[in-house]
């Protein structure tokens, strides 16, 4: 890493979401540390790296113990002036019908690996007085995931830790950015096994690098929350405001459900 160019940490960069956020940074002049699980990080590194950014890829599963103390081995000695913890997994399917190892690994990434990491990059800024520490929430922490439940209370986890967060360094010259995508274009779906089977899964979907451009300014501006992607994940943000928790729930019940993607048979 050099001493001339601020430095930026995300995780989950191999694909999606993640990887256009990580474009955005070396764009805007930084080198980056980029963190996933899988085999196809070191190309998305090499690709970020024609930009003329030093990118160090980190090959860590942060659902494990073992891959969270990789990452943070690895930020021995730098000065980490941006971190997007962005890293997240899901799982659709009715929670009886689930597999409580599925449901875990959500847990184990979406909240734990969030504190665990959180905590040392935190007080190492606010050590310093400045740095700007950033999540990947969703418009799904605003209401009951029904046929998502974990995620979704995951996610609702991750908002409100941010935004407390937020309020606890706000004189230190620190900040803290929740963003919050709606359902966007990228693999998440086929992961968690809604891509074919759920209306949420088979409909059109916000472009990956038109959220990550608003989470960019929203996180180097310092704003506390944002909300990512088109004026339809706008708006349905700002309905979630207003609606019954048992509306949103039932209205999550039809875009996520099991069959709900399915085209109606047609009569013989």
């Amino acid at each position: 890493m050099t001493d001339t160019r601020p430095l930026a940490l995300i995780t989950g960069a191999s694909s999606g979401i993640g990887h256009e956020l990580a474009r955005q940074f070396t764009h805007h002049g930084y080198d980056l540390v980029v963190n996933a699980e899988d085999e196809a990080l070191e190309s998305a590194a090499q690709d970020l790296r024609e930009s003329g950014a030093e990118v160090r890829a980190v090959r860590a599963d942060l659902r494990t113990g073992e891959g969270r103390f990789r990452l943070l081995d690895a930020l021995d000695g730098l000065t980490v002036d941006v971190a997007v913890l962005n890293a997240g997994v899901g799982r659709g399917g009715a929670f009886v019908d689930t597999d409580l190892a599925d449901d875990q690994e959500a847990i184990d990434l979406n909240v734990t690996a969030t504190v665990r990491l959180a905590k040392p990059l935190l007080r190492a800024m606010v050590a310093r007085g400045a740095g700007r520490l950033a999540f990947t929430s969703s418009v799904a922490s605003t209401m009951p995931g029904s046929f998502q439940p974990v995620y979704n209370a995951s996610k609702s986890f991750v908002q409100s830790f941010a935004q407390a967060l937020a309020e606890e360094v706000k004189d230190t010259g620190v900040t803290v950015t929740a963003f919050m995508p709606g359902p966007t274009d990228t693999a998440f779906f086929d992961r968690a096994g809604m891509a074919d089977d759920t209306r949420i899964g088979t409909m059109k979907k916000d472009d990956p690098a038109q959220v990550a451009e608003q989470a960019f300014e929203a996180i180097v501006t310092g704003e506390g929350k944002a909300v990512t992607g088109s004026l339809k994940t706008k708006a349905q943000e700002l309905a979630g405001k207003v609606l019954p928790d048992a509306v949103k729930a039932a209205a999550h019940r039809r875009l996520a459900e099991p069959g709900t993607g399915k085209a109606p048979e047609q009569p013989s």
